[in-house]
C-alpha cells in the first residue's frame, strides 16, 4: 500500500510517518519499479505501536521555544495564555498518568503489542492458551492496530464481539482448532483441500459482524492488499474465502 494509505489506515499524518523514518523508528519499505514505496502490514503494526507509545507521553523531538512567537504581546495576555497551556497539561497529563494507571494495575496489560486498553489485555489474557500458536500471534498484532486506528465506540463493539465469542460454551476450543487447522497451512497451496475446511470453520466460528466491513472491502483496496500479502498463499485464500461466504450468507 502507499503511504497515504498506511496513515490513513493508523490514523495519523503522512508528514508523520516521512518523521518516523527520518528518526529511524520506522523502516523503510521496499520500493516499486515506479519509486513509489511499498508498505507491508509489518508496517502498519509498527505504525500502529508508535502512536500508542507517543499517546502516552513519549516525546520524538525537543520542546519547541514557547516565547519566540509571543513578542509583541501584552505581557497579562501572554501569561494568560501560558497559564491556559499550563493548564491543558496539567489536564493530559492526568488522563496520561490514569491511563498508566489502568495498564500497571490490569494483569496481562503490558503485553508483547502492549501497550494495549485494560480491555484488549483482558482478552489476551483471556486467549492466552493459544499463544503457541503463529497465527494466534498475528490476530493479536492485528487486533492491536485495529485498536490504535478505531474510534472509542468501535474499539467497545470490536472487544465485546471477541469477548463473547471466546467466553461463549466451547469458543476457546474452537479458537484453537481453527488456529491449528491454519497453522497447517503455513506451507500448504491455494488450492488445498484443507483450505475450504478451514474456511467453513472460521466462518462458523467468527462472529458475521466482526467481517461485514472486510467483506464488502474493494479488490484494489491497498490496505486489504496489504494484509493478504502478509499470510502464505493457504491461509490468505482460507480468509478470502470465509469473507465471501460471510458475505453471501452461506455461514456453516
Amino acid at each position: 500500500m502507499r503511504i497515504g494509505e498506511l496513515a490513513a489506515a493508523v490514523g495519523v499524518s503522512t508528514r508523520a510517518v516521512r518523521h518516523y523514518h527520518q528518526l529511524g523508528l520506522l523502516p523503510e519499505p521496499e520500493r516499486l519499479g515506479n519509486g513509489y514505496r511499498d508498505y507491508r502490514l509489518r508496517h502498519a503494526v509498527v505504525l500502529a505501536r508508535i502512536r500508542r507509545l507517543t499517546e502516552l507521553g513519549l516525546g520524538l523531538t525537543e520542546v519547541r521555544d514557547v516565547l519566540a512567537d509571543e513578542a509583541g504581546k501584552d505581557l497579562v495576555e501572554v501569561l494568560t495564555e501560558l497559564d491556559e497551556d499550563l493548564a491543558r497539561q496539567e489536564t493530559a497529563i492526568r488522563e496520561r498518568r490514569a491511563r498508566l494507571r489502568a495498564l500497571l494495575e490490569t494483569e496481562g496489560g503490558l503485553t508483547a503489542e502492549g501497550p494495549v486498553s485494560p480491555a484488549l489485555a483482558a482478552l489476551f489474557r483471556d486467549t492466552a492458551h493459544l499463544s503457541d500458536s503463529p497465527m494466534a500471534a498475528k490476530d493479536r498484532e492485528m487486533l492491536a492496530l485495529i485498536e490504535t486506528a478505531a474510534p472509542p465506540e468501535e474499539r467497545e463493539r470490536l472487544t465485546g464481539l471477541l469477548g463473547a465469542m471466546v467466553g461463549a460454551p466451547g469458543g476457546a476450543e474452537r479458537a484453537r482448532a481453527v488456529y491449528a487447522s491454519l497453522d497447517a497451512l503455513a506451507e500448504a497451496r491455494p488450492d488445498d483441500p484443507r483450505v475450504e475446511e478451514t474456511a467453513r470453520a472460521l466462518a462458523a466460528c467468527v462472529p458475521a459482524e466482526l467481517v461485514a466491513e472486510g467483506a464488502g472491502a474493494a479488490p484494489d483496496d491497498g490496505f486489504l492488499r496489504a494484509f493478504y500479502a502478509d499470510f502464505p498463499p493457504a491461509q490468505a485464500e482460507v480468509i478470502r474465502r470465509m469473507l465471501r461466504m460471510v458475505a453471501e450468507g452461506r455461514r456453516p
